[in-house]
């Protein structure tokens, strides 16, 4: 009797769990189908004059340009004219295959399209992934022209920095809750997507100015890490559910996430009020703007905390004693639970914070934690899995190689050697950088 109840339990127990991940994908399926009959299709197209100062490109918008967008077969769909800031948004009927072109007559006097051939911008039906594309003309002298390659490879990697800053930072939590739980998490990308979102709320639809919101939204993706462990991860842990069955719910839980976001929040992406419109300064060859500055000095101030925090703390050593052996840790009287608690939390709070520098950045969107997420994996394993030191450094590496191989490759595969160092680095040392080979068997 005993055994046919233990049975039914675990029968419940798995069809919980099947019925969890059926309803993330089914939130999947409806969100972008409600996404995709409510939302409407545009194409902004916007014209910048461009000028190469001092090794610095600065941009300029261009304002009475006439735009007409054209389907294949050469039916006009509509047209338009940019205003002040240099774009205009012109609607289409659905998803398809479009032409975009400027009258070239109406340019203003003296400017000229930096490449004549592309007076006319075709988007395959395979690239409208949004409801929203973008296209932008440039008139005036192209940055490569005029720029030599040492300067083009000290802007790369002043953009690296800065990228591989806020891989570092949502890499660490990642780490940690693989160190201390050993769980792979591939819903970390939506708790830098919540970041960014719930920026956005508090600065475009709120009015609070980011530096009054940004300590509320971390301090909410702390509350939400937390929330991960409280309402399901530990309960999972509790109810001796393997680390398997907990990443595929990893895997659903993020495709629900995903596809709340893309209804709540549309499939646009939104730009943050705060420091929107700045002029790039000069710093020697390397043009960066006073709002990428300061968040880069920021995200360095943490990372530092951070490692400080880690390394001389007593919490700090009890975390990194968890992450190297729960069992011996939990036996020399380390609370676990507390320490799991702890590293949920501030995994949550950091993946926020680099999510509001992402969107200071790149704009928000709901896709945008996704985006990073196989890079966070790619910085974690290069650095050593379950390390926090290790998602430090391998993070800013990452995010170095990803915009300097943009010198090499098209910028649009730019992430695609990255890739290809974590699948190096997985069969060469699989250990990654700090990490210590084990043997096994």
């Amino acid at each position: 009797m005993l055994g046919n109840k233990q049975s039914q339990k675990l029968f419940a127990l798995k069809f919980s769990l099947f019925l969890f991940c059926g309803v993330g994908l089914f939130a999947g399926y409806a969100g972008s189908s409600v996404s995709a009959a409510t939302d409407d299709y545009s194409i902004i197209a916007s014209v910048q004059n461009q000028t190469l100062i001092n090794g610095t490109t600065n941009r300029v918008p261009v304002a009475g340009v006439s735009v007409t967008v054209t389907k294949a077969d050469g039916t006009i769909v509509g047209s338009g004219i940019t205003d002040d800031n240099g774009s205009c948004t012109i609607a289409v009927p659905s998803r398809d295959a479009y032409s975009i072109s400027i009258d070239e007559s109406t340019l203003p006097d003296g400017l000229v399209l930096i490449d004549a051939e592309k007076a006319q911008v075709s988007i395959p039906k395979d690239l409208f992934t949004t409801n929203t594309k973008r296209v932008t003309f440039f008139t005036g002298e192209g940055a490569a022209a005029g720029a030599s390659e040492i300067e083009r490879i000290l802007q790369r990697l002043a953009d690296g920095v800065r990228l591989g800053i806020i891989i570092a930072m949502c890499s660490v939590g990642l780490s940690l809750v693989f160190g201390t739980t050993g769980l792979t998490n591939f819903a970390h990308g939506e708790m830098v997507t919540f970041g960014g979102l719930v920026a956005f709320y508090f600065n475009v639809i709120l009015e609070i100015p980011i530096l009054i919101s940004g300590p509320v939204v971390i301090a909410l993706g702390g509350l939400f890490g937390l929330f991960f462990n409280w309402g399901i991860f530990a309960r999972l842990t509790k109810r001796g559910i393997g680390l398997i069955s907990q990443l595929v719910v990893t895997v659903g839980l993020s495709i629900m996430l995903r596809n709340i976001f893309l209804f709540q929040f549309g499939g646009r992406t939104k730009q943050l009020s705060s420091y929107s419109k700045q002029v790039n300064i000069e710093i020697g060859p390397i043009g960066i703007t006073p709002r990428d500055l300061t968040t880069a000095i920021l995200g360095v101030i943490i990372l530092v905390s951070v490692a400080l925090f880690l390394q001389r703390s007593r919490l700090g050593k009890a975390i990194r004693a968890v992450s190297d052996n729960v069992q011996l840790a939990s036996a020399t009287g380390i609370d676990t639970r507390k320490v799991i608690k702890v590293v949920w939390f501030a995994g949550g709070a950091l993946a926020a914070t680099g999510g509001i520098f992402r969107g200071l950045d790149e704009q928000v969107s709901f896709s945008m934690g996704s985006d990073l997420l196989f890079l966070m994996f790619a910085g974690i394993t290069l650095g050593g899995l379950g390390s926090a030191f290790g998602a430090l450094i391998g993070g800013f590496f990452i995010g170095i190689f990803v915009e300097m191989s943009s010198l090499f490759v098209p910028s649009e595969l730019k992430v695609a050697p990255a890739l290809f160092i974590l699948i190096v680095v997985l069969i060469v040392r699989p250990q990654g950088i700090l990490g210590k080979s084990q043997r096994v068997g």
